[in-house]
């Protein structure tokens, strides 16, 4: 597999000199300054493309192309937005830029409710706590009806949590749930927004009246109306699994397991039409089996993120190491490199350590603990790579 990282632009701290010399070889980035729905010139790709080509890198995948809002939920405006989407992915093909990451969850990208769970070794990581989430979800958003979606045991133990909870506190969630884990990446809320919980209620009722059904459909339009220009152009569009994979705030969920990813490839059966498979969104649901996953899909699989997690009693789960957990990394990277080799990889949401924390990297992106990772993945892969060679 291509050895790949995620950078975010000229702006970023890790710059690519840095990365040349840690073994990447190529480069999943983005425009994460042009407003969502805006076309992406050809200029401005070409641009790109060539100043990561000088410094000895590829751009390999851009992640994210975001898919706007009113796609999602059928506004008014979706066809519109369709056509801008359509026309950055020409310019994209025509630059030679023919991997796309998206995703298709409605108003989050994905959720943590701590963004530096502490390790005792002293490094950190996200986490996930179902309860502290229920708090948000109850006492901050104050979503209407959000008791019906959390047990009884649950909702107690948001009381408790509410008698101890301090502002501060209060304020670090909202931080985490729908500032720093969304404004970098799909931008609907963006740092520094001044009334965020409002803001987001407001994201939120976009979707009344849009389940399950309506997504699907919506989605399945959406990719019948991009396949012909990634036929054109020889794009592959690969989606994201939901993170973490199942429903949340009564949002609908349809890239969560299995089934959802089958239908999903049938419903516009195109090579083009393609996944992303992440193991550490897809480890987050007990139910789903990556290694299982991996064998079915890999055929469809255009793009893959190699991190794991740790399912933990409750509902909590936790970014492990990238050689333990539920993500099983070293039998996925067995699957992938005996059946569809040279797929581009990048490892994902790496430790934060060696003083990682005070220069400002976006959450689960810091240098070193991606580094770490980097090491640990590129040792699997060489022991899987002596494995085919002596069969």
């Amino acid at each position: 597999m291509e050895k790949t990282w995620r950078w975010f632009g000229r702006k970023d701290k890790i710059t690519l000199a840095m990365l040349r010399q840690i073994g990447v070889e190529g480069i999943v980035t983005a425009f994460h300054d042009v407003p969502n729905g805006e076309v992406w010139s050809l200029e401005s790709i070409k641009g790109m493309k060539e100043y990561i080509e000088a410094a000895g890198l590829r751009w390999s995948v851009v992640e994210s192309l975001p898919v706007c809002e009113a796609i999602k939920y059928a506004g008014s405006d979706r066809d519109r937005l369709i056509t801008n989407y359509m026309q950055s992915l020409a310019n994209l093909g025509k630059a030679g830029v023919r991997t796309v990451c998206y995703n298709f969850m409605p108003v989050i990208d994905w959720i943590r409710t701590d963004l530096s769970y502490p390790w005792p070794d002293g490094t950190s990581s996200l986490y996930f706590s179902k309860i502290r989430f229920a708090y948000f979800d109850l006492r901050i958003l104050k979503r209407e009806h959000a008791e019906k979606d959390y047990t009884e045991e649950e909702l107690m133990e948001v009381e408790k949590l509410a008698s101890r909870i301090t502002e501060e506190e209060e304020l670090e969630l909202i931080d985490a749930v729908i500032v720093k884990t969304q404004g970098f990446v799909n931008g609907n809320i963006r740092e520094g927004e001044d009334a965020p919980v409002p803001l987001f209620r407001k994201l939120l009722s976009l979707y009344e009246g849009v389940d399950r059904t309506a997504l699907r459909e919506n989605m399945r339009y959406f990719l019948a109306a991009v396949m012909p220009v990634c036929e054109e152009y020889g794009i592959d569009m690969c989606v994201h699994p939901d993170d973490p994979p199942f429903q949340m705030l009564g949002l609908p969920r349809i890239v969560s397991g299995e089934e959802d990813i089958a239908w999903l490839l049938n419903a516009v059966d195109n090579p083009h039409n393609g996944l992303t498979f992440c193991a550490g969104s897809l480890s987050a649901n007990v139910h789903n089996d990556t290694r299982e996953l991996a064998r079915r899909f890999v055929g469809r699989t255009r793009f893959v993120h190699l991190r794991s997690t740790e399912a933990l009693p409750g509902g909590d789960f936790i970014e492990s190491t990238h050689l333990s957990g539920r993500g099983h990394l070293i039998e996925l990277i067995r699957i992938f490199e005996s059946t569809n080799p040279n797929l581009p990889m990048r490892v994902d949401h790496g430790r934060t350590m060696l003083g990682d924390e005070k220069l400002g990297y976006n959450p689960g992106y810091s240098f070193h603990g991606r580094m770490l990772a980097l090491a640990q993945v590129e040792g699997m892969m060489t022991v899987v790579q002596d494995e085919l060679r002596n069969k």
